[in-house]
């Protein structure tokens, strides 16, 4: 029954997915697939890979684009009822696990929308799986796939460098798994492990380090006196994404586990390893500035099966069905607004407008003002806005993006004496950026609504430049649906 309704629930998530628009960030990293390397600025390259086998798969569209969401959900959510079941034998914990999991939003919108998280997840619950087994089993043969497992891991984001962290806090906790240290087993199971993201280090040593640089520098951020503001974003993020009952019992789980951890039980102090080191980071890391919702992602498996552990007896045991119904129930909710959009939210409710309503009208209105303006390509300095330029611009129109960032990618330069159009969000005070622009005269606007006006909803404004490009200066062409990828590599 279980496996039943989580097939059901794969083909609803599917299907959400083929019928939602992409969001800038997707966009982006569908142009990434088209620029397939090692390493980007922002993120390891793993989403790329997906992307690109997903788009292989179905197409170049949104399903083909998020196609392997909804299957990594799936898989995972299966890897991590077995390590319930593998952990805490005879309890029965997979189900409530699974399903924890799968009624928080984070999962139930990270389904159906592809991020970096989306393998990282799927390859944390792998790990997991794989150390739950080689726990019950005693065969070092599984420090291999472990190895495997944690090195992708970190290849789809750096947030899974964590998983290292806690292997090894775990074994030098519990008395017991010390011995591992002088088998080889363990550091073939390490050298397996670097091994799979030693790609990513190459890449940003042929790149000035860029991508470390970038990532790494924000664990310095120290601003206690906006503490106190960042640590309740923080906190109502996880609200929200956990949903509100889910994230009570993952609360009580994570509690539990530090209790039980104490007493250096090997299963309990896995758990204990795979959640508070990066828990006790991101609470760090808020004191100094903002935590993004879905960074602690990598602490909501291991909590599900805590949350499971709790859910046998007393309070947890009444509360874990409803609140997996509830969960499940705001994520329905999200997945028709985010396909359909039929509750006219005002913009400051409606996240999913801010990210996904209306740039089919945008693009339209960008078109009809090419043509008038009678010159041949597009641009933008927001690599967002300009990957969904790309990922929209009718065949045959060159889409540029404008940015620092595009000289790292294997992507064609673009030079052109005649002018283009800019788009520029009103969201930036700023003129458009004299290091690309020789000329920049505003011709007009575009804005970006949920609906038709004069009723619908808006969502964003962007001012329209035409535009003439600075000698010299670097510009990408971004890749169109379905075109061959560039060969050049900067």
């Amino acid at each position: 029954m279980a496996l039943l309704a989580l097939l059901l629930l794969t083909l609803l998530r599917l299907v959400v997915a083929a019928a939602t628009p992409l969001s800038e960030d997707e966009a982006y990293y569908w142009v990434w697939s088209h620029a397939l390397a090692p390493g980007y600025l922002d993120h390891p390259p793993m989403v790329a890979l997906w992307i690109r086998a997903g788009t292989w798969l179905a197409g170049e569209d949104a399903l083909g684009v998020r196609l392997w969401g909804p299957v990594s959900a799936a898989a995972g959510s299966v890897l991590l009822a077995r390590s319930a079941e593998l952990l805490f034998p005879g309890r029965r914990l997979g189900v409530p696990a699974a399903a924890l999991l799968n009624g928080t939003l984070l999962v139930g919108a990270g389904a159906v929308t592809m991020t970096p998280d989306t393998p990282l997840l799927l390859f944390w619950a792998a790990t997991m799986w794989a150390l739950a087994r080689l726990l019950r089993s005693g065969d070092g043969r599984w420090w291999l796939a472990v190895g495997l497992f944690a090195g992708c891991a970190t290849a789809s984001k750096y947030t899974g460098g964590f998983l290292g962290v806690g292997i090894v806090l775990w074994l030098l906790w519990v008395p017991g798994l010390r011995r591992w240290f002088r088998s080889a087993s363990l550091w073939l199971g390490g050298i397996v492990a670097a091994a799979s993201f030693a790609p990513v280090v190459l890449w940003n040593a042929g790149h000035g380090w860029a991508s470390f640089a970038k990532q790494g520098g924000r664990t310095g951020d120290w601003n206690p006196g906006a503490a106190l503001r960042h640590l309740s974003e923080l906190l109502g993020g996880q609200v929200g994404l956990a949903t509100p009952l889910v994230f009570i019992l993952l609360s009580a789980g994570i509690w539990a586990v530090v209790r039980r951890a104490a007493v250096r039980d090997p299963a309990w102090s896995l758990l204990a390893a795979l959640t508070l080191p990066g828990l006790l980071v991101f609470v760090q890391h808020a004191i100094g500035d903002r935590v993004q919702a879905n960074w602690p992602a990598i602490v909501y498996p291991a909590a599900a099966v805590c949350a499971a552990g709790i859910c046998g007896t007393g309070l947890g045991w009444r509360l874990w069905r409803p609140a997996v119904a509830l969960g499940l129930a705001v994520t329905a909710l999200v997945y028709v607004q985010g396909a359909t959009a039929p509750f006219p939210l005002p913009r400051r409710l409606d996240p999913i407008l801010i990210r996904l309503g209306g740039w089919d009208g945008v693009s339209r209105d960008l078109e009809a003002m090419r043509r008038q303006q009678g010159v041949a390509w597009i641009a933008s300095e927001a690599y967002g806005v300009a990957s969904l330029l790309a990922w929209r611009a009718p065949p045959g129109v060159p889409v540029l993006g404008a940015e620092d960032r595009w000289a790292l990618f294997r992507l064609p330069r673009a030079s052109s004496a005649e002018p283009g159009l800019l788009l520029v969000s009103q969201r930036r005070s700023e003129p458009p950026d004299p290091a690309y622009w020789a000329t920049a005269r505003q011709v007009g606007q575009v804005v970006r609504t949920r609906g038709s006006a004069p009723d619908g909803v808006e969502a964003e404004r962007f001012r329209v430049y035409l535009v003439t490009q600075r000698p010299g200066a670097p510009f990408a062409r971004l890749p169109h649906a379905g075109e061959q990828d560039a060969a050049s590599d900067p």
